[in-house]
């Protein structure tokens, strides 16, 4: 029976509780229910039309429109991680997919995670979150849709994320490739997830919307497709992470597409971060709220052990 959860959550101070029974999300958390998500898929095609915008992170861009991304190291004390497992990484083509690959340092079999950029390109952000990830027990490959191209200013990142909008069906199909070749490596398990932020978000529901055949699917702050008939491909279950103030992805927006994941039985989660802005999770950008991003990601955490780990 497929179950969904749409919860606003009030994050102050540094209480972070996650779950969904209680009260409202923001910076600590209690969090509310309200409305309201088991899919197939279909052929390696964008499902949809992402929605351009001036930003992910507008709070880091400067008056000289710059951008100055985390250095790697500085997202430690946000993300969880603590007691973390040695991984080994490599830059390297995963069928015919370029991108940053880590993995658990220990011999063995893992889950993977296919781990979509914003719209700035793969840096050293989007790099040591992925050695994070991979440090909890997966392998995770960060793609370059980009094809190692990194904007370092919002003009750059608008031109480099407009060509992946052009032509939507080639970065669907790289990402596809990546989840084939995760599939089929030694060290993988067959379970396979897409998570991304921003331009990424947009992304990972593009995949899931296609014939990749995901496990499960992490949204967070991705422009979304409310359409009934496309969302019947998706493959869940789904965690959505929002925020209340997001002027790229409404709040209607979101709650729309909760509804319409209940409508085709998919299995979902939608959390909504009550007064954080777009791009949320980002260090490096003015619109970053700690309290929330530790309590959004001990949620992403959690979904992806429940649905990847046996």
């Amino acid at each position: 029976m497929a179950s969904s959860r749409l919860c606003t959550v009030l994050v102050a101070g540094l209480v972070l509780l996650s779950g969904c029974s209680g009260g409202l999300a923001g910076d600590t958390s209690t969090a509310t229910e309200a409305p309201t998500a088991t899919a197939t898929s279909e052929p390696t095609t964008a499902s949809y039309t992402q929605t351009p915008h001036t930003g992910c992170q507008p709070g880091a861009i400067r008056q000289n429109g710059t951008c100055q991304p985390v250095a790697s190291g500085s997202n430690a004390n946000i993300f969880d991680a603590e007691n973390l497992s040695a991984v080994t990484t490599e830059r390297t083509t995963i069928n015919g997919t370029s991108g940053y690959l880590v993995r658990p340092a220990d011999n063995g079999t893992y889950p993977s995670v296919v781990m979509i950029h914003e719209w700035w390109g793969l840096n050293e952000n989007v790099e040591h979150m992925a050695e994070i990830l991979a440090g909890h027990g997966y392998v995770v490959f960060a793609v370059d849709l980009y094809d190692g191209e990194v904007a370092t200013n919002s003009s750059e990142a608008a031109s480099l994320s407009g060509q992946v909008r052009e032509n939507p069906d080639v970065a669907v199909s790289k990402m596809s490739r990546a989840v084939d070749g995760l599939r089929d490596r030694s060290d993988t398990t067959d379970k396979v997830a897409s998570l991304g932020w921003c331009f990424g978000g947009g992304q990972s529901l593009q995949l899931s919307l296609s014939d990749a055949d995901l496990n499960a699917t992490v949204i967070y702050y991705g422009t979304l497709t409310t359409n009934e008939s496309t969302l019947r491909r998706i493959d869940d279950p789904v965690l959505g992470i929002f925020g209340s103030e997001d002027q790229v992805v409404g709040i209607e927006n979101v709650r729309e597409f909760d509804r319409t994941l209940d409508d085709v039985g998919a299995e979902h989660e939608v959390y909504v971060y009550e007064g954080a802005s777009h791009a949320f999770a980002n260090p490096s950008g003015e619109s970053f709220r700690p309290n929330a991003t530790r309590d959004a990601w001990g949620k992403t955490l959690r979904f992806l052990d429940e649905n990847l780990k046996d």
